[in-house]
């Protein structure tokens, strides 16, 4: 299938050659052994290393892969299936794809309803797109950001966000119009008994139907559970959430003294229309 990715420099198309990616203008980019691209321009790096590191992203493929989130997986792949039913070879974006737990499962879902999908991802940190590219040799992945997606305007048809910045200027651009959004947000009470072992005063996340521009909601579709973590499970469910960065000293030594966590989770994926 055609690389779905373009370059990052000057948007033209990228043609496998030499064990690089490399455009008509000559503009040459690393493949790595692993199978993905990194489309990430040094002058568009905010940091040496930026996004999750190789830590973070071992405790948050250790958590998944335990199927702790499943039930959110699941429903994003009902709701890909749902709005790509009319399209025979749809193109999917997953934008902060992380180590691609959620990615993976929608290629395969896509594969076996019969579809010829070209499935792409990408995430900021390459540790993230390193352990991505081991889970589906399938997809297409890079190393790239959301505020410069290297994707030709209109060429994609559903795009995934997973708890990753919304650009929604980017978004628009690269999605055909009608193409679906499909923007996964914390729940009022997602981890709300982690939180109560973190924070002397815990809060729920606040809700709101958000309006973007170049984009109609058409709908929330919420997913709630309770799940039961211990040992070093816990651990990883920290590592891999923002409160790792901001709770203070006092809240991660209760944590670290905890055998068994039980908390709600809850996702709402809001799934939006470009117009």
């Amino acid at each position: 299938m055609e690389q779905p990715f373009c370059c990052p420099v000057c948007g033209g198309a990228l043609h496998f050659q030499d064990g690089a990616l490399r455009c008509p203008a000559r503009h040459s980019f690393d493949m790595a052994a692993k199978g993905y691209a990194h489309l990430l321009p040094s002058g568009r790096m905010h940091a040496k290393v930026p996004g999750d590191n190789r830590e973070m992203v071992a405790a948050r493929r250790a958590f998944l892969d335990e199927g702790f989130y499943e039930p959110f997986q699941s429903e994003l792949i009902r709701l890909v299936l749902e709005y790509t039913a009319k399209i025979s070879g749809p193109h999917v974006l997953d934008a902060g794809c992380g180590e691609g737990y959620y990615t993976a499962g929608v290629a395969k879902a896509l594969r076996d309803a019969g579809k010829k999908a070209c499935v792409a991802g990408y995430d900021i940190s390459k540790f993230a797109v390193k352990a991505a590219a081991g889970r589906d040799k399938q997809v297409f992945w890079a190393v790239a950001g959301s505020f410069a997606i290297p994707m030709v305007s209109g060429s994609v048809h559903c795009l995934l966000n997973v708890f990753s910045p919304m650009v929604e200027t980017e978004f628009a651009r690269v999605l055909v119009p009608g193409g679906v959004l499909i923007y996964a947000v914390p729940g009022p009470r997602h981890l709300f008994g982690l939180k109560q072992v973190l924070y002397d005063t815990p809060y729920e996340n606040t809700t709101s139907d958000v309006a973007y521009k170049g984009f109609s909601l058409e709908r929330r579709v919420p997913v709630r559970g309770q799940i039961t973590v211990r040992g070093e499970q816990i651990g990883q469910l920290f590592q891999m959430t923002p409160y790792y960065w901001k709770t203070p000293r006092e809240g991660a030594q209760r944590l670290a003294l905890c055998t068994e966590l039980t908390t709600e989770i809850g996702f709402d994926f809001l799934v939006y229309r470009r117009v």
